[in-house]
């Protein structure tokens, strides 16, 4: 389920913001970017995004800026700037290019100059920023609720199509029953060429195609699974897993139903029926 969640917290030395996309997953998977002074807090952050969110493709930015650092200072790295300054001033000379400019390039170069600070005890800046991984996760999770109460009116609106259908079944069972009856007959008369009939054994017969095309028990356990659908939607707890294999036994009542059908009208319906479910399981991988 997609969501979004953002939170920022400032005082006088320094300055927190988070930021929490999510987009729709089966699975839980988060893309961590954290300054480097807390990439240790990598795992414990995850834990927290797990717990917290569950499931879903997360993709989660956390910015700190001191804004006070009395502490800081700088510190050149002297064999990576001789490195990067050699192999510059070795490719100014093959391409012939001025040379002057190399000192103060090498030095802006990515990890040859960079701030120190004494790092002893950053647990007052931690908490801040995972108080502020808790307020955007909660907007997150907020965004999600909102998304999901819209979402359950869908699927509630896509299950109660299939019942409606399923409910107009019964009117064609009994002309269903009579073409079945009229066509077995006319078979039987062709293969006996004008001879009587024998009743009982026409009867017979006649048991054993409707039983085969019987779908009282496909009727009831679609049904039954429409309204356990219906039953996961209402609780409270995480049901995308289970509102998905319930999706796949509503299809397999409806691939029988539409199997044993024989009757173009019961046909008709069964599609309309593979319709609305498709719709289902489309919106059933928002759900976590």
């Amino acid at each position: 389920m997609t969501g979004f969640g953002k939170a920022q917290l400032e005082n006088t030395a320094y300055s927190v913001s988070v930021e929490i996309k999510a987009l729709n997953s089966k699975f839980f998977d988060a893309n961590v970017k954290l300054p480097r002074l807390f990439m240790e807090k990598e795992l414990e952050l995850r834990n927290l995004l797990a717990e917290k969110l569950e499931r879903g493709k997360l993709a989660v930015i956390v910015d700190f800026v001191r804004l006070e650092d009395t502490t800081a200072k700088m510190q050149i790295n002297h064999a990576l700037f001789k490195t990067y300054f050699q192999e510059f001033q070795k490719l100014s000379q093959e391409v012939g290019a001025n040379p002057g400019e190399l000192f103060k390039l090498v030095l802006q170069t990515p990890d040859v100059m960079v701030m120190q600070k004494d790092n002893a005890d950053l647990t007052e800046e931690w908490t801040a920023i995972r108080q502020a991984c808790l307020q955007a996760i909660g907007e997150c999770d907020d965004f999600r609720n909102q998304e999901g109460q819209s979402l359950e009116l869908k699927l509630s609106e896509y299950a109660k199509s299939i019942e409606t259908l399923l409910n107009q079944v019964p009117q064609y069972e009994n002309e269903r029953v009579e073409t079945i009856r009229t066509r077995l007959k006319q078979n039987m008369q062709e293969l006996l060429s004008g001879e009587e009939i024998d009743k009982n054994r026409f009867e017979q017969e006649l048991i054993y195609y409707l039983e085969k095309y019987d779908v009282s028990e496909e009727k009831t356990r679609l049904s039954n699974h429409i309204q356990y659908f219906r039953q996961m939607l209402e609780s409270k707890e995480s049901n995308g897993k289970k509102l998905g294999f319930i999706s796949q036994e509503m299809g397999r009542e409806i691939n029988t139903l539409g199997a044993k059908a024989n009757h173009s009208e019961m046909q008709k319906l069964v599609v309309q029926m593979k319709d609305e479910l498709e719709k289902i399981k489309e919106q059933v991988l928002n759900v976590l």
